[in-house]
């Protein structure tokens, strides 16, 4: 991948500046070995005693005395200030899925840009972890392994449409749009799939259906 700062055959965990759950950070690296911070998410990972193989953004958040407490050859500072240091990352990372925790449960403009990072670079597969949920943006095709019960929400970040199957109310049909209809507070029955006429629409699932999301990820095959 052109300019990729992190190339791994790995998962890779990508930690933000911002609210961290006690048990985000361990959940993520577990399935995710390679870490990575975003700006000020590095001195997240040093407070729980990790040092990161890169921290990637404008640099805004860590001042030179924090700055210093990191080798030197794993700061990457990207000076441009049209994006967020979560893009920055996102587009900077070759990995088979990212692991994103540190982003969700902040600030409102915080998250929408976040939303926006996942649909602008719709090749990534990233997954944002909340402290209730998983959001991700949807591939053309997916099958994900959900309970009986499990909430699932499909919000459209641009006009379109698609089919399921193992939702209670089934999306065949609807317009989608986010000026429009949405799709949200739906339920899983079983095991759901989907698909989708293109790219930009988020959904997002329980946190406990993390590892199904995972494998349905890894089940797709490359192009």
């Amino acid at each position: 991948m052109e300019n990729a700062i992190i190339c791994s055959d790995r998962p890779v965990t990508l930690v933000g500046s911002g609210p961290l759950g006690p048990l985000d950070l361990d959940l993520a690296l577990e399935r995710a070995p390679v870490l990575v911070a975003a700006d000020g998410g590095a001195m997240h990972a040093l407070s729980a005693g990790h040092m990161p193989r890169a921290v990637i953004g404008d640099m805004d958040s860590l001042d030179d005395l924090a700055r210093a407490r990191f080798p030197a050859d794993r700061i990457f500072r990207i000076a441009e200030q049209d994006s967020t240091d979560f893009d920055k990352s996102v587009r900077s990372i070759q990995s088979p899925v990212i692991l994103a925790v540190g982003f969700l449960g902040g600030r409102i403009d915080h998250q929408l840009a976040a939303f926006n990072t996942l649909v602008r670079h719709a090749s990534r597969v990233c997954l944002l972890i909340g402290q209730e949920e998983v959001i991700f943006h949807l591939p053309p095709a997916l099958t994900l392994d959900l309970a009986d019960g499990d909430g699932f929400s499909l919000f459209p970040m641009r006009p379109v449409t698609g089919s399921s199957v193992g939702l209670r109310w089934p999306i065949d049909g609807l317009d989608l749009a986010p000026d429009r209809r949405i799709a949200t507070s739906n339920r899983a029955t079983g095991t759901v799939q989907l698909r989708l006429d293109g790219p930009g629409a988020l959904a997002m699932v329980p946190r406990t259906a993390l590892d199904a999301v995972m494998r349905g990820f890894a089940a797709i095959s490359p192009d």
